[in-house]
C-alpha cells in the first residue's frame, strides 16, 4: 500500500500536478460554496468557457496565458453585466448568449492557431495537468493565497450577502463592489484551474465538492471545509488513477468527485435517498 502511495511521488511531474491538483481542489470547494448557494452554477459555466479566446489570444501574443483567461473572464462578466441591466433579458439568458458567443470564438482562434502553427491546443479543453511547469505551480500558488485571503478576510460581508442581498444593501453593504469581487474570485478560480481540469471539466470541480458537502452539513463554513476535503480527495485520487489505469487526468478527478457525490446523494443522514427510504419503512413498521 504504502510502495502505491510512494511510487509516483519520485517524478518531478507527479510532484508538480500532485500540488496543483491540491490547490484546485481546495479552492474550488471555497469558491464553489458561494456559487452553489446562491444558485450560480450557471455563471460558473458562463465564466469558465467564456476564458478560452482569452487562452488563444494569450498563446497568440506569447504572453502568460493566465492573464489572458482572467481578462477575457472579466470581460464575458461585464458583457453579461451590460445586457443585464440594459435590456429586458433576464441573467441566465444573458449568460447563455454570452458564454456561448465567448466559446464559439475560443474554438475558432484554437483552430486557426492549431492550422498554423502545427501544434495541439486541445489540452485548454480537457486540462493537461501531467504538463504543468514549475511556473505554473508558482502561479497557481499566488491565485489560490489571494483568493482563500479575500474570502478570509471578507467572509462575513460575503455570508450576509450570499444569504441576504437587500438585507446586505439595506445596512450598507457595497453589494455590487461584492458582486464584482465575487465574479473576480471566480474567474480567478477557474484560471487556476484550468491546468488541471480544462475549460469544460472546471464546473464540475467548482460545483461538485460543494454539494456533497450540503447534503451532509449545513452551515456555509462547514460546507466549505467539507467541500475542501472532498475536493482534495477528488483531485488526489484522481491524480492516482491517472497514473496507474492510463486515464486521462482531468476526467478522473471528476469522476471520482462525482462518485462521491453520488454516495452523498444516497446515504447522507438526513437527505440521502436510501438512508431517507429506510427511516421510512422504519417508522411504518415502528407505527
Amino acid at each position: 500500500m504504502l510502495k502505491i502511495l510512494i511510487e509516483p511521488l519520485q517524478y518531478e511531474f507527479m510532484q508538480r500536478s500532485l500540488i496543483i491538483a491540491i490547490i484546485v481542489g481546495i479552492i474550488c470547494a471555497v469558491v464553489g460554496s458561494y456559487l452553489m448557494v446562491q444558485r450560480l452554477a450557471l455563471l460558473g459555466d458562463a465564466i469558465s468557457h467564456s476564458v478560452l479566446p482569452g487562452l488563444a489570444i494569450a498563446f497568440i501574443l506569447d504572453i502568460n496565458i493566465f492573464i489572458g483567461a482572467f481578462v477575457a473572464g472579466l470581460i464575458s462578466t461585464l458583457c453579461i453585466n451590460i445586457i443585464r441591466n440594459n435590456s429586458k433579458i433576464k441573467e441566465d439568458a444573458a449568460m447563455g448568449i454570452v458564454f456561448s458567443a465567448f466559446f464559439a470564438l475560443g474554438i475558432t482562434l484554437i483552430t486557426v492557431v492549431q492550422k498554423e502553427n502545427k501544434i495541439d491546443l486541445n489540452h485548454f479543453l480537457f486540462g493537461n495537468i501531467l504538463g504543468v511547469s514549475l511556473s505554473d505551480v508558482k502561479d497557481t500558488i499566488i491565485i489560490a493565497i489571494f483568493v482563500l485571503l479575500i474570502v478570509f478576510l471578507f467572509y462575513k460581508e460575503l455570508l450576509f450577502y450570499t444569504f441576504d442581498k437587500l438585507g446586505a444593501k439595506s445596512v450598507g453593504l457595497p453589494v455590487n463592489l461584492l458582486d464584482t469581487g465575487l465574479m473576480i474570485l471566480i474567474g480567478l478560480t477557474i484560471v487556476a484551474s484550468l491546468k488541471a481540469v480544462g475549460v469544460i471539466l472546471v464546473l464540475s470541480l467548482l460545483i461538485t465538492p460543494a454539494c456533497t458537502a450540503y447534503l451532509l452539513v449545513n452551515r456555509l463554513h462547514e460546507v466549505m471545509i467539507l467541500g475542501v476535503f472532498f475536493g482534495v480527495i477528488s483531485s488526489i485520487s484522481g491524480m492516482y488513477l491517472s497514473y496507474y489505469f492510463n486515464l486521462p487526468s482531468g476526467p478522473a478527478i471528476v469522476l471520482v468527485a462525482t462518485l462521491l457525490f453520488i454516495f452523498s446523494f444516497l446515504f447522507s443522514p438526513n437527505h440521502g435517498l436510501i438512508t431517507g427510504f429506510l427511516k421510512l419503512k422504519y417508522n411504518q413498521i415502528k407505527s
